[in-house]
């Protein structure tokens, strides 16, 4: 897909309008951000691509957007957005959702330059693998495609300790409508995780159908694994926008403690 020459400049503008903000030579996220959640409604961005299912879980936003809003102080959008990687509006919204279950049309090098760029500086992307065939499909992929946006840094594993999991909730396992990995994988820049990527269909488990019953059964843990869901629902959406605030020397002794 392309644009026009006039929607490109606008966008690149726009990220050299958002780097030119660095403050020393520090990314996007300053130190107020680390120290309190924002006070603006928090949008679930959902990306649009070609090819594929981009869309696999259309109403899992909402239940998880009203469980940000019962459980913390977050103000929320209850409906959520769809974009593209090339919509000049990317740079506005700090949270983008990328699922799938299936191959899609590799990304463009202007998106991939587009996410690195985005990625760098201050955004997150969680990616979500809904059908979780390991090295197979989707999870091939999208490997690739993460790949792609940082050939020089490795998806790996995120340790038990990682501030994802620390966030709001004290997050023990993983959840997910099923689980395929014990554990969620991510890509670091510096101290910070823009990229985390799940193989456990969070969003199936979040998922209600219109007459509001859960459209997916939880296995193995069924309604305890659906909990677990949510809870890292909120986490990764508290990491995403308050990133290391839970790495302050105030709150890791106390956390350790409560982890044992």
């Amino acid at each position: 897909m392309t644009i026009p020459g006039m929607t490109r400049r606008r966008f690149l503008q726009q990220a050299l309008l958002l780097t030119s903000l660095l403050v020393g030579g520090k990314p996007l996220r300053g130190a107020a951000q680390e120290e309190r959640p924002p006070s603006s409604p928090f949008i679930f961005t959902q990306v649009r691509y070609r090819g594929g299912d981009w869309d696999p879980h259309p109403y899992a936003a909402r239940s998880i957007l009203e469980e940000v809003e019962r459980r913390t102080s977050i103000e929320v959008r209850k409906e959520r957005q769809v974009i593209t990687l090339l919509d000049p509006d990317l740079f506005s919204y700090p949270f983008l959702y990328l699922a799938g279950g299936e191959p899609f049309e590799p990304f463009t090098e202007e998106e991939v330059e587009v996410l690195r760029l985005f990625l760098t500086y201050g955004g997150f992307l969680l990616i979500e693998d809904t059908m979780g065939y390991k090295g197979l499909g989707f999870d091939r992929f999208i490997r690739e495609q993460i790949r792609r946006i940082f050939p020089d840094r490795a998806l790996e594993r995120l340790p038990h300790d990682h501030t994802v999991y620390r966030s709001f909730y004290l997050i023990q396992s993983v959840g997910g409508r099923r689980i395929v990995n014990p554990y969620l994988e991510g890509v670091n820049v510096d101290n910070w995780t823009p990229l985390i990527y799940s193989q456990n269909d969070l969003a199936g488990a979040w998922e209600r159908d219109f007459l509001g019953n859960w459209k997916y059964d939880v296995i193995p843990g069924g309604e305890a694994q659906r909990f677990q869901a949510f809870m890292l629902g909120v986490n990764l959406i508290m990491y995403a926008l308050t990133e290391n605030y839970k790495q302050d020397r105030i709150h890791i002794p106390f956390i350790n403690r409560k982890l044992g």
